[in-house]
């Protein structure tokens, strides 16, 4: 299936597996890229040391082409293009976009860069930056999420820019490929349907826990880190949800110096990174911000579903099992292909009865 996304990008198929912090690492990446997707490293939640790392693994295991997610606010975010550009990585992806200097300093290099959008008007502002693509993300999708749903969201988002679109929010088989195609978009970006597969690291109570979850077992919060933020109902949750909030500020507070002797920044780095954040956050929320690592990691890496805020989309409702990523990518191209197939020899109106 060729798209506007696999011209550009060189992959095979029109499937983005997401750049899910604790959770897109190597071996989910590669997996996702050897199944002719492209699949994007999370490199948020990790130091510089262990990004280089991530990316010599991630080579030893496919040569084909991945991406690499960052955050254009993080204080060694010059240092991080400077190791994509040297890597020769395919893609560089954002979740808030970064200035147009560092998008020409990308592109100058070959290095595609595809920011996260959920409004009409980032899109289009990120378009006038240089972007080569957009990840629009409609509210259905989990973790840092808007509020305009999806089937609304692509169709103006594709009607506003003239570079590729890519749907995410809601997506887990061919029936939404062939749905994100029809509204003009280039492929669809997924999350909760990859962190949920048999190449995922998350521990498998973690994967087990989610599929216990029905279409109405996701809330979005913003006692996690002071933004709306989708994650599973949990009881951790439901405490948070009813906290005041000086103890979410004093709660985050604690998390923070968890992070950072797990991430060994400096409170000073630390401040620096926080204060780049004061553009699109109030102080509190940026305090609050610190809840988000220690929180995803508890869940994400240790296992712990009481203690752990777990990010999903709603579509989790819709999830009973744990494929592998090739199959997850050929089975939603093979079913998308036979429905367009099927719509462009056949009416959608039946006619009436004599």
């Amino acid at each position: 299936m060729k798209t506007a996304l696999t011209q550009l990008v060189g992959v095979e198929h029109p499937v983005v597996q997401t750049g899910m912090g604790w959770v897109a690492g190597p071996r989910l990446v590669a997996a996702s890229a050897q199944a002719g997707g492209l699949g994007i490293l999370a490199a948020a939640t990790m130091s510089f040391g262990e990004l280089e790392q991530a990316i010599a693994e991630t080579k030893s295991r496919t040569d084909k082409p991945f991406g690499v997610n960052l955050r254009s606010d993080a204080v060694d975010a010059q240092q991080r293009i400077d190791l994509l550009i040297r890597e020769k990585i395919r893609v560089a992806s954002f979740a808030l976009a970064p200035k147009p200097d560092l998008i020409k300093k990308l592109k100058d290099a070959g290095t595609l860069v595809i920011p996260s959008v959920g409004a009409v008007r980032h899109a289009e502002k990120v378009a006038s930056w240089g972007a080569d693509a957009v990840i629009a993300q409609g509210g259905e999708a989990g973790g840092h999420t808007g509020s305009v749903p999806t089937t609304l969201l692509i169709p103006s988002i594709v009607d506003a820019i003239d570079i590729p679109v890519i749907a995410a929010g809601g997506f887990f088989d061919g029936r939404g490929l062939a749905a994100a195609l029809s509204y003009g978009a280039a492929g669809i970006a997924m999350g909760t349907r990859f962190l949920l597969t048999k190449e995922s690291t998350v521990p498998e109570t973690v994967k087990q826990f989610y599929l216990n979850h029905g279409l109405d077992g996701t809330v979005v919060t913003r006692r996690v880190d002071g933004v709306p933020h989708r994650v599973l109902r949990t009881e951790l949750v439901n405490k948070l949800e009813k906290s005041g909030r000086l103890r979410s500020v004093l709660y985050a507070i604690a998390n923070a110096s968890k992070f950072k002797k797990l991430s060994g920044l400096s409170w000073t780095a630390m401040a620096r990174e926080g204060w780049s954040m004061r553009r699109e956050r109030t102080l509190s929320q940026v305090i609050m911000a610190a809840n988000t690592p220690m929180l995803l990691r508890a869940g994400l890496v240790e296992g712990r579903t009481d203690a752990g805020v777990l990010a999903a989309g709603q579509v989790v409702g819709m999830l009973d099992d744990l494929p592998t990523c090739h199959d997850v990518i050929t089975g939603a191209v093979a079913e998308a292909s036979e429905i367009l197939r099927k719509l462009g020899q056949a009416s959608l109106v039946q006619p009436r009865g004599e």
